[in-house]
This record gives structure tokens, sequence and C-alpha cells, in this order.
């Protein structure tokens, strides 16, 4: 694996982000690009967000990450819901055609409210039969945040019905913004063309209990094991 490429993304005539591009592994490179989202309360280059995307290059995923725009101007509050989904679109946008990525296909999501506003670009994009809706394969959540901290009759799932792509929910047991358990019936309920991948004892950064039986490093490795098996038996059923 090559060392990670910076570059700017231009959002609007006035702001723009900085996008990181974890480049593959050559020997066991899959033709796969994962655009990843930050979580709200922590940048592209966190512990997490660095860990998965060099993980999951050195596994044969082309990676890129991004700065929302608040994060970029170092804000601590989240931009309201049509900003961050511009900033994603614009990230898939450069991804789609940066020389590096062009033949590759696409999947979208992210760190906890990453992946939730990869998930309402895409159903938005799929609703409005936008040509992007497309370029997009699939969609990998890291701590889908379902519902806000203690709350779970708030759920954030209603456009979730509406995206036509597969999607994977990597999700930990003790998870407090949402459980595979309480995933499992929506993705019944909704009929999501979804599959849970249960960290047993993770909450929602997967960190386990001491009783787990396996350290750390071991869960992470194992998810991002299984990230890059599912993109690749997917290959064959256009993901």
């Amino acid at each position: 694996m090559s060392e990670p490429e910076d570059f700017t993304v231009q959002v609007t005539d006035a702001d723009k982000v900085t996008a990181r591009l974890y480049s593959a592994a050559r020997a066991n490179r899959i033709g796969i690009t994962l655009v990843l989202g930050h979580g709200a309360g922590a940048n592209q280059f966190s512990g997490f967000m660095q860990q998965y995307a060099s993980g999951l290059a050195e596994r044969g995923v082309d990676v890129m990450t991004f700065n929302f725009i608040y994060m970029e101007l170092k804000k601590k509050v989240p931009d309201v819901k049509a900003k961050l989904e511009l900033c994603y679109r614009k990230v898939v946008e450069a991804a789609l055609i940066h020389k590096k990525l062009k033949n590759n296909r696409l999947v979208i999501g992210g760190k906890s409210m990453g992946g939730r506003i990869a998930s309402q670009l895409a159903a938005a994009l799929a609703e409005l039969d936008d040509p992007l809706a497309s370029k997009i394969s699939g969609l990998v959540f890291l701590g889908y945040p379902l519902h806000p901290p203690g709350n779970p009759s708030k759920l954030r799932t209603e456009h979730l019905k509406n995206i036509p792509m597969k999607m994977l929910f990597v999700q930990g047991t003790r998870d407090s913004l949402g459980t595979p358990d309480e995933i499992k019936p929506l993705i019944k309920q909704l009929r999501l063309p979804a599959e849970i991948y249960s960290i047993e004892s993770g909450d929602h950064s997967f960190k386990v209990t001491k009783s787990a039986g396996v350290t750390q490093q071991q869960v992470h490795e194992a998810a991002m094991d299984h990230i890059v098996l599912w993109c690749n038996s997917k290959m064959s059923d256009k993901l």
C-alpha cells in the first residue's frame, strides 16, 4: 500500500474540504472504491477512521475519506442536512473521476453520522432517479446511528426503504445508538437488501468488554475481513 494522497474537493464556491485516498495494495486490488464519511465528533484523521481506511486498503479496497465542511472549519456543530449531503455528493463525484479510481465500482458509507448521510444521499438520489444513483453499487455502515442514545423510539430509518443498493451494517451488540437486534426487524419490515455483521459485546465504536475473549485488534481485523468478503461476494451480483 502506497502513502495516502491528500487532495481538495470543491463543495461550493465558498467551501472546500480535504479528502484522502488510501490506494489499495496492488497485489490484491479488488476494483472497489469505498468512500467513508466520519462521525459527528471526530474528523477523517481520527484513529478509528485511519485504522479502517488503511486496513481496508491493505486488503485490496481503494478507500477515500474526507472532512465534512464544519469539520474542515474546525467547528463542533455539524452542518445542516442539505449541506452534509451536498458535501458527500461532491466527494462521490470526485471519487468517480479520480484517475486512479475511474474503472472501480463505488461503495459509500461511513462511521455513525457519516454512514447516515451516505444513506440519506443514496435514498435521495434513487428517489429522484438521479443518474448518480446508478454509479453507487452498495453501502457499508460502521455503527449505524439508528436512534439517539437511550431514545430507541426516535428512529432515523424512514429513508432506508428508498435505497435499492445492497447494504452492510457492521454493528456492536452494545451499541447505544442501535443494536443488531434492533436492526434485524427493520430489515424485514422495510424489505431492505441488507445484511448485518454483529460484533459481540461491541459498543458504537466496536470497543469490546474484557470478557469478550478477543483483543480489540482482533475485533477490528475480523470486521475489516468481513467487509472485504462482503464486497467480493457481491461482485458477481452487482453488489
